[in-house]
Order: C-alpha cells, then structure tokens, then sequence
C-alpha cells in the first residue's frame, strides 16, 4: 500500500533561466500569469496570503488577485476579518501563486497598504449583486450560530438596499507593494530553477539564482 511518503513526480515541463527571463519581475510575473489564464488552470488568480498577529504566529488563506501594476498586488476584502486585523497591527506580509500544472509558483514579500477609497468603490460596483449583497451580510471571521444567520442577514440587506447596494465602510481593497519576488520552476531530479527579484535602495531589481 503507497503512503504519502511515497507520493513522487518528476518535474519537466519548463525551465527558467536567467538569459529567458525579464529584468524586471512584474513582467516576469505577468508574463506566467498570462500563461496560466492561457493555459486553462483552475482558478489561475487565487492566491495564498500570509499576515502575522500581535504573537508573531503566521496565518494564511486563499484570496483573489483583483489586480496588479507597478504599484503592487490588489484584492479585495472584509477589513473587519482576521487578516485585516493583522494586518492593521503589522503591514508585511507574503504571497504565493501555485499553479501546479504548469510546475510554477511565485512568491512576493513586502508592506500592505489600503487602496483608495476610489479603487474600493470601483470595483465593488462592478462586483455581481448577490457578492455585493454578500459584503454585508457575512460578519467575517467572526463566531455565527449556523448558516442561518448568512440568509438572514442576506435577506436583509437585500430588502434594505434593493438593487443599489453601497459599499460597506468595513469593506475594500489591498495592495501588497513588493520589495522581493522569487520564481520557481520545477525541474527534473529535484534541481529546481529558482529566481530571486529583491529591491536596492534606489528601486532597481538584483536578479539572483537560489539554489532549490
């Protein structure tokens, strides 16, 4: 019987060297973002998020990248939440993208900041109803006595504000400005091409290889 100690796979769909790969880690990042939309992975804009409480322990969650330029990395969530919370006691957190199909991952490190409340607005009202409706209704993070409470609440706000539903002041947007990106591809016999983008003082990019 196979055990997880036993689970293997040989990575040999790609490389990345650093004569192929942009001086610049936004593009490099949007270049293997275009190519995992391209490619059809699930859900290619789902990211995972780290933040650290007042203890120094580390949390993380799947959001949705909503965004990007080259101002940093944008999502969109319940300020209220545990990770807002955390991150309102300290700015810095990670990223990570995982596109398993295509034997990539990125991760980006650096401070968040709130986006405007113009950014906020602009793409909540460009959100469907019901997530609009949803934004509301969902005291995120907090203890609730049964799904119950979602409909309930729901229903509510759905009678309250009808097709027009405001944004929420507890609800908005992100951004992850980077100061370090790193880029994985997978390949054969574990010997992995891993870049690393880190920023000087001056706010060019040193491109360094990692040793897997």
């Amino acid at each position: 019987m196979n055990t997880i100690a036993d689970l293997r796979k040989s990575y040999e769909r790609a490389e990345l060297s650093e004569d192929a790969s942009h001086a610049d880690p936004l593009r490099q990042f949007a270049q293997w973002l275009d190519e995992a939309i391209a490619a059809k992975v699930p859900e290619p804009n789902a990211m995972t998020l780290a933040t650290v409480d007042h203890r120094l322990r580390p949390s993380t969650r799947v959001v949705l990248i909503k965004g990007y330029d080259e101002r940093g990395i944008v999502w969109y969530t319940n300020y209220d939440s545990r990770k807002g919370q955390e991150l309102a006691g300290n700015p810095y957190a990670a990223l990570q993208f995982h596109w398993v199909e295509l034997e990539r991952t990125v991760r980006i490190e650096g401070v968040v900041e709130k986006t405007s409340a113009e950014e906020s607005d602009a793409y909540f009202h460009s959100r469907p109803l019901d997530s609009r409706i949803g934004a509301w209704a969902s005291p995120q993070s907090q203890v609730i006595s049964g799904r119950g409470v979602l409909v309930a609440n729901a229903a509510k706000y759905g009678a309250q504000f009808l097709l027009k539903p405001p944004r929420p002041p507890h609800w908005g947007g992100y951004r992850l400005v980077p100061d370090s990106w790193q880029f994985w591809q997978g390949r054969k016999s574990r010997l992995h091409d891993r870049l690393r983008y880190t920023a000087d003082d001056d706010g060019r990019w040193l491109r360094e290889r990692l040793a897997p």
